[in-house]
């Protein structure tokens, strides 16, 4: 008889032989070439490398947002190439945060707003109270009826982390989350992502340039023409010349 594994031990996300290629006038590019990675519940990973090296592809395959070539990507037990893209938009709403480097807020909402709406659309109930309580969270209580536009970028990109962490996902895939802030308003935000992130237990994927904020991370990851070339404790990472 087959062993059962609980879904709660199955690894947040899991690549095997992952492959991207994409066509262009000169020929096929290879981004991805046969990535393998395992990423258990609850830890923080830093994803570093030069650009073109296959990061925010890598975090766009994660989240089901693109396509593989070949290869097997799994998140929580459950297959990406199983699913449609509609059975792929359901399993992001559902267990998938993200962040973006320009935040991605609708601009005609209120932070109020573009907090509930990931909750509305998967029917959960009061949707407004549970935005309500995570823009506290974020410290912006009392910015909930603001629009993007009367918003600071960090204000901005902190009701970003409200909706991405209202929904408790399993996985948060944050993409260059500082990089449209300057230093001092950075340092708050990722402040607020890694409180967060210990509040709710949540997997935590950051690609970032800056070797200081991977670094934060339990687990540092260098990519380099679509591989992986280190993974390792960021305590004993060679230096990160290579995130720029």
């Amino acid at each position: 008889m087959n062993m059962v594994i609980p879904h709660s031990l199955e690894p947040a996300l899991k690549l095997q032989d992952v492959h991207l290629e994409l066509s262009s006038d000169a020929g096929p590019v290879h981004i991805l070439r046969g990535m393998n990675l395992e990423i258990g519940r609850g830890e923080t990973v830093g994803i570093v490398g030069p650009s073109g090296s296959g990061k925010t592809s890598m975090l766009m395959i994660a989240a089901g947002l693109e396509n593989t070539t070949s290869g097997t990507v799994s998140s929580c037990g459950t297959v990406f190439n199983d699913l449609n893209e509609d059975g792929l938009a359901a399993f992001r709403r559902d267990h998938i945060g993200i962040v973006f480097q320009n935040f991605h807020l609708v601009p005609s909402m209120t932070a109020l707003e573009n907090v509930a709406l990931p909750l509305e659309f998967a029917g959960k109930p009061d949707a407004f109270g549970r935005a309500r309580a995570e823009l506290e969270n974020v410290g912006l209580g009392h910015r909930i009826d603001h629009y993007p536009g009367q918003l600071s970028g960090g204000e901005q990109q902190r009701v970003a982390l409200a909706r991405a962490f209202v929904t408790e996902p399993a996985l948060l895939l944050a993409d260059e989350p500082t990089g449209s802030l300057d230093q001092t308003t950075g340092e708050q935000v990722m402040e607020m992502l890694f409180n967060l992130q210990e509040r709710y237990g949540t997997t935590l994927i950051l690609v970032t340039h800056a070797p200081e904020l991977a670094n934060k991370c339990e687990r540092l990851i260098s990519l380099a023409d679509g591989q992986i070339v280190s993974d390792q404790a960021p305590s004993s990472a060679p230096p990160a010349a290579t995130a720029k």
